[in-house]
């Protein structure tokens, strides 16, 4: 089982949120507000006032293990479609990609779908951490997303 050269190298989660696209993209396109949903455990800050707007957008994260990122923005369509891709400082990315996509179900619901591909890493110190990154950790992060948005929510279990 050494070689995962056939493996899916990407990992999706989607639950529906009962919370208006908007609301809910303005928790994801807001860097300062990512380390509150994150399913992962790995985002520990980011300085305000770097909402992204924009494809070409880069915005720094520090992780948990103190180490910064800088995440260039690759897709955005405001308030349904964010992606990025995070590289050390002053380099360029490894390969891996994180999407967020919102899609309204009504004024009041949305479909969100998040995204982790690594089909482009070349790193190969990062791989261990992308083959953990799997669609339970995605769902966790869609979760506390959840949480954060929809009104009177405490469960933060799937739908």
């Amino acid at each position: 089982m050494s070689d995962d050269q056939h493996a899916p190298r990407t990992a999706t989660a989607s639950r529906d949120i009962a919370a208006p696209a908007a609301q809910i993209f303005e928790l994801i396109a807001d860097p300062a507000q990512q380390p509150r949903w994150d399913g992962n455990d790995n985002l520990a800050e980011a300085a305000g006032g770097q909402r992204v707007r924009a494809v070409g957008d880069v915005f720094t994260m520090t992780l948990t293990g103190g180490n910064v990122r800088e995440n260039h923005v690759v897709e955005f369509e405001e308030g349904r479609l964010i992606a990025w891709r995070p590289a050390e400082p002053g380099s360029e990315p490894p390969g891996h990609l994180w999407r967020w996509a919102l899609e309204p179900i009504d004024p009041s619901r949305t479909r969100v779908t998040h995204t982790y591909d690594w089909s482009r890493l070349t790193d190969e110190n990062r791989l261990p951490r992308a083959r953990a990154t799997t669609p339970d950790k995605l769902q966790a992060s869609l979760a506390r997303l959840a949480t954060l948005a929809e009104p009177g929510v405490s469960d933060v279990t799937s739908r």
